[in-house]
């Protein structure tokens, strides 16, 4: 008994059948080709796509809030609307104090147009004063040196982290000029650091063209007193800033004379939210993916069937002889249904592979020194959608191949 998988007249015949109309067949197997394809490429780019986006926050805790004071919109307690209003190292300790559940409560101040010199080299840029918690928030790609520490704030040292660019403005002979000074509006500081970031998430400027120094050397060095100009949260795992809202508002306000119901007067950015927003629409855009795909993915099996269906039209006499010489049905239904299965199998490879190339080539173009998008087909999606498509198709050929199979010799044969 032969078995059809290893026969060789069976594929010598598959062969000749789908060679017999090659437009036709060709056109069929673009169809499913082009399904594989679409469905591959969105599947895998879709991965890729959302990592590329979620490179633009990289390095951002994705648990935080922010708070900008700004400009009374409402007369409160003597005071009139229009009120700029100041916030300070002592809405800092209070938010600390009445709220446990946030992990991390600390501030970023910063002076633009400040001049930053080494010899004949200058550069005009912004200064930030943080403390050490600023990395719980944002954290800074370290190419040399450090960060600062609670001693370089405790001390008040002058010390700063250089941006990548600041850098190679002032020092362009030296990528790493750890322990040289520059001169901050003629003010010298030591370099402990180098930074810079990838992310597109920017509190001001990118950390590339600014100089970080101590708060408390900021503070001091640019007559600020305790006032800070941001406010920075991070909550611990599972905080909601949406609920936490109100009462942060409520605390900082009662201090600086604020009406609880200004919600103007205070730019509350809720970075979860975002976060959150993103997830969304990447979830959108993997089903309307994975929609798109499946839909291109129906039109190439519809077009199977309708190529068997022909097909077995238009070989009702030689199906009706086969039967005639001692052919069995079953073995004229498996005739029809390797038919399908083979231009499925091999126009769902070729679509296959040719993903995997698009979608590596993507990859490559797109991977920076901190990231490698996933723009990839993994070996279990593959598997899957030709799967997925083999088993459609068959079932596709199903029908036709059951119309052979119930075809009588002698209507077969009197066919024209």
């Amino acid at each position: 008994m032969k078995i059809p998988f290893f026969d060789i007249e069976n594929w010598q015949e598959i062969g000749a059948t789908l060679a017999r109309n090659k437009t036709r067949t060709f056109l069929t197997a673009f169809g499913i080709f082009w399904g594989v394809f679409m469905l591959a490429c969105l599947m895998g780019g879709a991965r890729g796509a959302e990592d590329l986006l979620n490179r633009n926050f990289e390095g951002f805790a994705t648990n935080s809030a922010i708070l900008f004071p700004g400009r009374t919109t409402i007369p409160y307690k003597g005071h009139a609307k229009g009120r700029r209003w100041e916030a300070d190292q002592t809405d800092i300790q209070r938010l600390r104090e009445l709220l446990p559940q946030l992990e991390t409560v600390t501030s970023q101040s910063s002076e633009s147009n400040v001049s930053f010199r080494n010899g004949r080299y200058s550069f005009s840029g912004q200064v930030w004063g943080v403390e050490k918690e600023f990395t719980d928030v944002m954290l800074p790609h370290i190419e040399s040196g450090r960060f600062i520490n609670d001693a370089d704030v405790a001390q008040q040292r002058k010390v700063a982290i250089v941006g990548k660019k600041v850098c190679n403005e002032l020092f362009p002979d030296d990528p790493a000029p750890i322990g040289k000074s520059i001169q901050v509006n003629g003010i010298s500081y030591t370099i402990i650091g180098i930074a810079y970031q990838t992310s597109e998430v920017q509190m001001g400027d990118r950390i590339d063209n600014v100089v970080i120094i101590p708060r408390t050397t900021f503070q001091n060095g640019f007559n600020r007193g305790d006032k800070v100009d941001i406010i920075m949260m991070v909550g611990e795992r599972g905080v909601d800033f949406s609920d936490l809202e109100s009462r942060i508002r409520q605390i900082v306000y009662s201090r600086h004379m604020v009406d609880p119901t200004d919600n103007s007067a205070m730019w509350y950015m809720n970075i979860s939210a975002e976060f959150s927003k993103v997830d969304m629409l990447f979830k959108g855009v993997s089903f309307l993916a994975l929609f798109i795909g499946l839909s291109t993915l129906i039109a190439g099996i519809i077009g199977i069937g309708n190529i068997m269906w022909v097909i077995v039209k238009e070989r009702t006499q030689e199906f009706g002889i086969r039967r005639a010489i001692g052919a069995k049905p079953l073995d004229v239904t498996i005739q029809i249904l390797s038919e399908g299965v083979t231009l499925t199998a091999i126009a769902g490879m070729a679509g296959i592979s040719l993903a995997c190339l698009v979608l590596g080539i993507t990859a490559e173009l797109t991977t920076n020194e901190t990231s490698v998008p996933r723009f990839q087909m993994t070996l279990g999606h593959a598997l899957v959608i030709i799967t997925v498509f083999v088993t459609l198709g068959t079932l596709a050929g199903l029908i036709p191949a059951l119309k052979a199979m119930r075809i009588k010799p002698i209507e077969a044969l009197n066919d024209k």
